[in-house]
């Protein structure tokens, strides 16, 4: 039967099975040591002269081919601990190995936090990268992080749902990754940028509560706390308003952090309005720590409320300032439905703020056909294009929708900022370089002739 390696001291005296990785080798002439690595940690073998043959044998054994030891579980003699290993004042005699795989030598050293290590060439051996120490703990941390999340809804009495991948193509802020319909040639799917939709609907179905962990793809410029594709808590609630959907997401992210022995500078969270952030900040997204905080690694959380619900962009046209769906205070609701005083309109919508990154945004929705309407007559859709691209929202809306609003927030982000680290592909599996290609995997590719053919399209050159 195996034994993990964080169970060896509570093993001295008895034999062991273990299965793992040489993450160390040192020859002292008469005694050869190894450092075992497993999942769970490290734990020294040593071979001696007991045996002959089996130190002989252990010679060739290098760092990072894949072995079985069966030994015994010793003592460590005085002098001999290792106070920086949880298994240091134990040690495994070796009785007799077998080895499971050899390994080539590594492109670079695995025994470092890896950042003196160029992007390219890190994410080309992802699979290499992620086992180094640094890495391992973060990505575990990130398992731990979500099960408390899961935890805290369940008991909350939130439904986990999930959405749709392959959804439509609809005007919703960043552009759309699509995928070609081989079914239906020339027409495409769009994935998904958020379930914001979904999640409404599933408010319109009456669930009351929904949840998921959720992948969210967006075809952004990559930079350090951006990337193509990311995953995020989302969260919707009815009959609830701005101040319940913040409460209950306090709460949430108070409960997790907690559970990490994260450090909470205040909370209640301070709260601003959009307005007053941009006068003391100059930006909606700020850090309030001061340097003795930031050395503790503090987290600093914020609300940012009151947003404007319509900005000018770059052509001077209307469009919204967070998404279509974002609701107005109740004072601003009739100016919207007569498309009066724009400009002054505000919003429901609220975002948290941590240590200088935005960790989550949300808002009240808009949960009549006409209101919903309106938003979309302002930034100048036309009556055909609202129908086609929204007409299953609107016709939903028709059909007895409740209040309703939630949040989604980025996993990748608060947890990058609880573990103090620089870029989000520090606590992503396999993250996508700065240039938007793929760990290990060589894409984006070119498709075959024949794949082309089947779903009807024709590549071009871009004229320049």
């Amino acid at each position: 039967m195996r034994t993990y390696v964080k169970d060896i001291p509570e093993k001295t005296g008895k034999n062991v099975t273990l299965f793992g990785w040489v993450d160390v080798r040192r020859d002292h002439g008469k005694l050869i040591f190894i450092d075992l690595r497993d999942a769970t940690g490290i734990v020294q073998v040593v071979f001696n002269t007991k045996d002959e043959n089996l130190l002989k044998d252990a010679d060739r054994l290098r760092p990072e081919w894949v072995i079985k030891i069966e030994g015994e579980v010793k003592k460590r003699p005085v002098g001999m601990v290792n106070k920086e290993l949880p298994t240091g004042d134990v040690e495994i005699e070796a009785l007799r190995f077998d080895v499971l795989a050899q390994a080539a030598s590594p492109p670079f050293a695995l025994d470092t936090d890896g950042k003196e290590i160029g992007e390219e060439n890190r994410l080309a051996y992802r699979y290499l990268d992620l086992r180094r120490t640094r890495l391992q703990k973060n990505l575990r941390y990130r398992s731990d992080f979500v099960q408390h999340v899961r935890d805290f809804l369940h008991e909350k009495h939130f439904v986990e749902i999930e959405t749709p991948l392959l959804t439509k193509s609809t005007p919703e802020g960043s552009r759309d990754f699509v995928v070609p319909s081989r079914l239906q040639p020339g027409h495409f799917y769009a994935l998904p940028q958020s379930p914001q939709q979904y999640k409404q609907m599933l408010m319109v179905a009456g669930f009351e509560k929904y949840f998921q962990i959720a992948r969210a793809l967006r075809d952004e410029d990559p930079r350090a706390d951006r990337g193509f594709e990311h995953s995020q808590v989302d969260l919707e609630m009815s009959f609830v308003g701005r101040d319940d959907v913040m409460q209950l997401v306090e709460q949430l992210v108070l409960y997790a952090v907690g559970k990490m022995d994260g450090k909470v500078k205040e909370s209640p969270f301070p709260v601003f309005s959009y307005q007053d952030a941009m006068k003391k900040f100059g930006a909606d997204k700020f850090d309030v720590r001061s340097d003795e905080e930031k050395k503790k690694n503090m987290l600093s959380f914020a609300w940012v409320v009151d947003f404007p619900v319509f900005e000018k962009d770059a052509e001077g046209r209307w469009t919204y300032s967070h998404n279509p769906f974002t609701a107005p205070r109740a004072e601003d609701e009739q100016n919207l439905l007569q498309k009066k005083n724009i400009e002054n309109l505000i919003s429901l919508q609220y975002d948290l703020v941590c240590n200088g990154h935005e960790v989550g945004g949300g808002g009240i929705r808009i949960h009549t056909s006409d209101m919903l309407r309106a938003v979309f007559e302002i930034i100048g859709h036309a009556p055909g294009a609202i129908e086609k691209q929204f007409g299953h929202m609107l016709r939903a809306f028709q059909y007895g929708a409740p209040p309703h609003g939630g949040i989604a927030l980025g996993i990748e982000r608060l947890l990058m900022t609880l573990l103090n680290e620089e870029y989000i592909r520090e606590v992503q599996a396999f993250p996508m370089t700065a240039g938007g290609r793929t760990a290990v995997m060589d894409a984006p590719s070119e498709l075959s002739s024949d794949q082309l053919k089947e779903l009807g399209i024709e590549i071009r050159k871009k004229s320049k």
